[in-house]
């Protein structure tokens, strides 16, 4: 049924493989096995595309409520194992999970040893789309999350930095408006840190470099060592992507641009109490460690 779903979402066998992180051939067999249980064909499948059947679309309406509530069975089972006991389905952002998960997993391994974590990095439109589908339990992401039925849940605050090649000459701490001497390196399209450096950009009257894009932070800080222009860096990568050779960093005058990062849940979950907490241990991680950050309270 969940396979089934997955196809009647993307319509598309290969990216709902990949959305379920299975094998295409065994999404087909689960599919097939569904339409023989129901005796009905679900799918009207092409050479060039898959499209739903009549009776595939009412299916489809049924089996989503059906799933829903398969997930809140287990996430009520879950909850009786004691806090956090049990799977945890965890999203979080790319920009976010190489400095956050080394930080908090020690941490979450000790206060809640049944925990059973399954994590998934993913950009944050899909991070959103798999919670309200049912298909994560919770996310971290930059906030805010404007899409209704999700609760946000402050972890810190954390400035950006300049990071330029090591022969430009940038003062510090650096004015936003200085920011229009350079060209800025960017993310590809689907990170929100490339949408929060582009509103830097815009408030700065500073230009994006045109044609060179990267898909990780660690790509972006060898382009700038290499010269080839500067970019935003959170001050949660620092300790790790700072210390370049050929790069320096530099401070923002205060107010210095910034974003905020949450956990994120279905608000109809009845494991919200547990996201509290989940939530509170993580601060404590990142307020133990002393990052440079502005933990909520």
């Amino acid at each position: 049924m969940r396979a089934f779903l997955a196809v009647s979402e993307h319509l598309h066998f290969r990216e709902a493989a990949s959305a379920l992180r299975m094998s295409q051939p065994a999404l087909s067999g689960a599919v097939a096995a569904l339409e023989d249980a129901l005796g009905t064909q679900l799918l009207e499948r092409t050479t060039r595309k898959v499209l739903l059947t009549p009776a595939g679309e009412r299916v489809a309406r049924r089996a989503a409520a059906v799933m829903a509530e398969l997930d809140r069975l287990e996430e009520e089972a879950a909850a009786e194992r004691g806090p956090l006991g049990g799977p945890l389905r965890f999203g979080v952002i790319p920009t976010v999970a190489p400095y956050l998960l080394p930080t908090v997993l020690p941490d979450l391994r000790r206060e809640f040893p049944l925990m059973e974590l399954a994590v998934r990095e993913e950009q944050t439109a899909h991070c959103v789309a798999e919670l309200i589908g049912g298909r994560i339990d919770v996310a971290v992401l930059a906030l805010p999350v404007t899409t209704p039925g999700l609760v946000e849940l402050p972890l810190y605050e954390e400035d950006f930095l300049l990071a330029a090649p090591s022969g430009y000459e940038v003062d510090e701490p650096l004015a936003r408006d200085a920011l229009g001497d350079f060209e800025m390196l960017l993310l590809n399209e689907g990170h929100c840190l490339r949408d929060q450096a582009l509103e830097v950009c815009r408030e700065a009257g500073a230009r994006a470099a045109a044609a060179t894009y990267a898909t990780s932070l660690t790509t972006l800080v060898q382009l700038v060592a290499g010269g080839l222009g500067v970019t935003l860096l959170p001050e949660s990568a620092i300790p790790a992507e700072g210390g370049r050779e050929g790069m320096n960093v530099r401070r923002f005058r205060d107010p210095a641009p910034h974003r905020s990062i949450g956990l994120v849940h279905r608000s109809t979950s009845p494991r919200a109490p547990e996201f509290e907490l989940l939530a509170k241990v993580v601060r404590d991680a990142v307020r133990s460690r002393g990052w440079s950050v502005r933990v909520a309270s």
